[in-house]
């Protein structure tokens, strides 16, 4: 038999084999095709799977290599990958079509379904450019990414695997997506997700997103929880961006897996907080009553501010234990929330979680000093704060406050002056009486003895008895009896006598 009688025979045998290799396979494989295979053989240049056919399939090892050139995978592991081409040389798999080809390659790919390479050129009106095949194609801004796009620049010059979902006017109007592949490998995330995650379990997680309510972690690829503010820390005060930024591996524990109401995805809520030591049961190592601290004011209420002194730790100052200085009507007016004070531990109870505090008690007790500085007879300069029937109210330092009596007023030389002062105006005075049992102090404008002196003067004489009055009045007539004062003595003891 000649040689080109061998060879005519050779290739009409190997035809009949594969025409009986599709005939007989049980998965009747076309180009499009997804196949689930196991890795058998791996060489310098190709990976061969097991289809499950007669015939192997062939990758190009390149495509299953990660960014730093390292193979993915072993003999025995399990890959997907589609059918690019059914041959005499047999069956080609990739993860997706490359390279040079034609509008007809991009028609079958569109068929079938296979995913195509390209890459982003630029941005345009509502999407972007793709360069597929050394072809230029379209890709929606909504379509490039199964996430909302924020910076669309920031994929260009990508190449990633689109999915033709649109071709027509002959290969003219190509529209390509990346979300409907993503979409895809999401699910299969999803899927083993359930399987595999349940509520209370631990993972590791990278955060994708900060809100004003929490911050979104993805968990697995296309499967993301969210940490909802109060979770993220024991402290009430923090924001997210205080505790984690975008970018960040983190560990969190599952609370909840549910089906979005929408039914797309899943609801997964998550906790940050949860694996940290509650701050309480370390309460009494940190504070004790007495302890002075600072603080941040969480919130205001009627009856007082709550202040953290610690993350997770908060405590209330009472309206009462807010200022000696002054009475206060409104917790606001004094302190805003996020303003950092000064307080004092009055008293903490670990297992009730309360903790009272004290602002003024932090600040100090006016009235601690006040016998060295306002001693009796000591003259100060104030301002008049408010005038009343009975005095003047005059402030001496913050949280000491005199009185200058209305008495003291009327016999003084500046009386007039005096009555005059308005609120806010300072004036000179002297202590003259310091009760720091009561908190109070009395004013005058003259100086204590001269005060005292005139207070003698002005005492009503007491009242005599009748013996009293007849010793006074022999006294009044003793001694000299010259002139009109001793005569009309002598005359008054004679009355007397003849009225005895």
């Amino acid at each position: 038999m000649s040689e080109q009688n061998l060879e005519a025979n050779g290739e009409e045998n190997f035809a009949e084999l594969f025409e009986a290799f599709q005939s007989e396979s049980n998965d009747n494989l076309q180009v499009g095709d997804l196949v689930k295979g196991t890795v058998i053989s791996i060489t310098k240049d190709s990976v061969f799977i097991d289809t499950g056919s007669k015939v192997d399939g062939i990758v190009n090892r390149d495509e299953l290599t990660d960014p730093e050139g390292e193979l993915t995978v072993k003999d025995g592991d399990a890959v997907e990958l589609y059918v690019i081409s059914i041959d005499s040389n047999g069956i080609s798999l990739s993860k997706a079509m490359s390279g040079a080809g034609g509008l007809n390659m991009l028609n079958d790919a569109y068929e079938s379904g296979v995913p195509v390479e390209g890459k982003v050129l630029e941005t345009c009106k509502g999407g972007f450019r793709v360069s597929m095949m050394h072809r230029k194609v379209f890709c929606p801004v909504s379509q490039i990414d199964a996430t909302f796009v924020e910076t669309p620049e920031d994929y260009v010059g990508e190449t990633f695997n689109f999915k033709i979902i649109k071709f027509e006017e002959n290969g003219r109007n190509i529209v390509v997506s990346r979300r409907a592949l993503l979409e895809v490998e999401q699910e299969k995330f999803r899927e083993k997700f359930l399987e595999e995650v349940k509520p209370d379990a631990v993972m590791d997680g990278k955060v994708t997103k900060l809100m004003a309510f929490g911050a979104f972690v993805e968990l697995a690829p296309g499967v993301e929880g969210m940490v909802h503010i109060s979770e993220l820390s024991w402290s009430r005060s923090a924001k997210p961006e205080d505790i984690v930024q975008p970018g960040d591996e983190i560990t969190v524990r599952i609370l909840s897996i549910e089906p979005r109401k929408d039914g797309k995805g899943l609801k997964i809520g998550l906790s940050l907080k949860q694996l940290q030591a509650d701050p309480w049961d370390e309460l009494g190592d940190k504070f004790s009553a007495g302890d002075k601290v600072t603080g941040t004011v969480a919130r205001c209420a009627d009856f007082g501010a709550f202040v953290e002194i610690a993350p997770g730790i908060e405590g209330l100052v009472h309206i009462s234990e807010m200022s000696y200085t002054k009475r206060v009507h409104k917790p606001a007016d004094e302190v805003t929330p996020g303003q950092e004070v000064s307080v004092m531990i009055k008293d903490l109870d670990p297992v009730k979680r309360r903790i009272a505090l004290s602002m003024k008690d932090a600040a100090g007790d006016p009235w601690l000093d006040v016998e060295d500085s306002f001693k009796p007879g000591t003259e100060v300069e104030g301002t008049v704060e408010n005038k009343a029937e009975f005095g003047i109210f005059i402030s001496l330092a913050p949280g000491i406050t005199g009185l200058l009596p209305m008495s003291h007023i009327s016999r003084s030389d500046k009386k007039v002056e005096l009555e005059a002062l308005t609120p806010g105006q300072k004036v000179k005075v002297y202590v003259a009486e310091l009760n720091t049992a009561d908190r109070k102090v009395t004013l005058t404008v003259g100086e204590p003895k001269e005060n005292e002196d005139w207070k003698q003067y002005s005492k009503p004489a007491p009242r005599k008895s009748a013996p009293r009055k007849q010793q006074s009045a022999q006294s009044m007539t003793s001694g000299d009896t010259a002139g009109f004062g001793g005569l009309l003595g002598m005359k008054l003891q004679e009355a007397m006598k003849n009225k005895n």
